[in-house]
């Protein structure tokens, strides 16, 4: 097997912005879920394989992507408030989120089959390093990968998830086919993991907002970029397979919010997923989670604890916010993808960077 643990400073894949491709907003240094800073991200990439499908045996085209809101080294939680607009997937440890308002740990997206074994291995990791409390319930979200790989072969162990959590760092973030993201279709092009983020002003301060995306749903018909129909215009290179969808979707801001604030933007990414044409189907899990980092030390055992918050008249900057960074981080997981072949010879092509150029062109953007 084949094992990559893609360092984040490694390589630079093209973006949607090197093409051309228009957005709102402006968008920090890195234009990445690490432009909050202290965050740090980690992935590990499994191939290896070719061929027919031998269940336990391969090929292999999965991963495991790791988010630390505040870096691999601390045990601070953060405020969190999480939504689900289709609930056909899975993220663990929310309910807690919902109840006791906080995300303890790092978020960890992988495919469906192995979040089991993601989930414990945090676990484990978390006690090993002495971070954070001894109990907690990680958060750990899915997307199906099943086309391309051998899901039921659980190639995700203990040591890839391991790998992931102490690779995270910050700095640029590798997307497309990578991490979790690896075996992932977007709008029946080859899609994955993509971040953006942007640079907001409210209450005469400047915060950041980013965001991360596992891409994997939406028929091609839908796909619009940048307003245009890219996906009635580039009609051929349709993967045979049955529908599937699915996307999870992490918001990071250095904003001083509160969990029901924090809800209310992760509700906001909805809007930008309308932005690229998806319609949240029937057979998607489309889940959403947004933190905070500021504020800090606020889970004493006991006494007043002091917190800060914007006032809710004051949060339209970050709605917006997160509305531009979800749609450019999506357009940006398939940007970078690239073309794979699979279990059984399945195979998805990477959206055509020249024909895209083209289409926009065509409608003047």
């Amino acid at each position: 097997m084949i094992l990559m643990a893609l360092h984040n400073s490694s390589g630079k894949k093209p973006r949607a912005r090197d093409l051309g491709v228009p957005f709102d907003g402006s968008p920090g240094t890195l234009n990445a879920i690490t432009d909050i800073r202290g965050l740090e991200v980690g992935h590990v990439t499994l191939v290896s394989g070719n061929g027919k499908l031998i269940v336990g045996k391969g090929p292999v085209r999965t991963g495991v992507t790791a988010i630390f809101p505040r870096g691999k080294k601390s045990g601070d939680p953060v405020f969190a408030g999480w939504f689900s607009l289709n609930g056909n997937g899975e993220m663990t440890g929310t309910t807690w989120v919902e109840e006791s308002g906080f995300l303890e740990g790092p978020i960890m997206i992988t495919n469906t089959r192995s979040v089991g074994i993601v989930r414990d291995s945090v676990i484990e990791w978390q006690m090993k390093h002495h971070l954070g409390r001894s109990w907690f319930l990680p958060v750990v979200a899915e997307t199906y990968d099943g086309f391309l790989n051998d899901i039921y072969g659980f190639h995700i162990k203990k040591c890839h998830v391991f790998e992931a959590l102490d690779d995270a760092s910050s700095g640029p973030v590798l997307e497309g086919n990578v991490g979790g993201g690896t075996g992932m279709i977007c709008f029946d092009f080859k899609g994955g993991i993509g971040t953006a983020s942007r640079k907001v002003q409210t209450h005469g301060e400047e915060y950041a907002v980013g965001v991360l995306v596992q891409a994997n749903f939406g028929d091609r018909q839908q796909l619009r970029i940048a307003g245009v129909p890219v996906g009635t215009e580039i009609r051929d290179q349709l993967p045979m397979r049955g529908k599937s969808s699915s996307i999870i979707i992490v918001i990071a801001t250095d904003a001083p919010l509160l969990p029901h604030q924090l809800k209310r933007v992760a509700r906001r990414a909805s809007l930008g997923l309308g932005r690229v044409g998806d319609i949240s189907s029937d057979d998607s899990g489309d889940i959403f989670i947004a933190f905070s980092t500021l504020n800090f030390k606020v889970t004493k055992s006991s006494g007043l604890v002091k917190v800060s918050m914007l006032s809710n008249s004051e949060l339209d900057p970050l709605f917006e916010a997160t509305v531009q960074a979800t749609e450019e981080a999506i357009i940006n997981a398939l940007v970078a993808a690239e073309t794979m072949t699979g279990r059984d010879g399945n195979k998805v092509m990477a959206i055509p960077h020249d024909r895209l150029r083209q289409v926009l062109k065509k409608y003047n953007r």
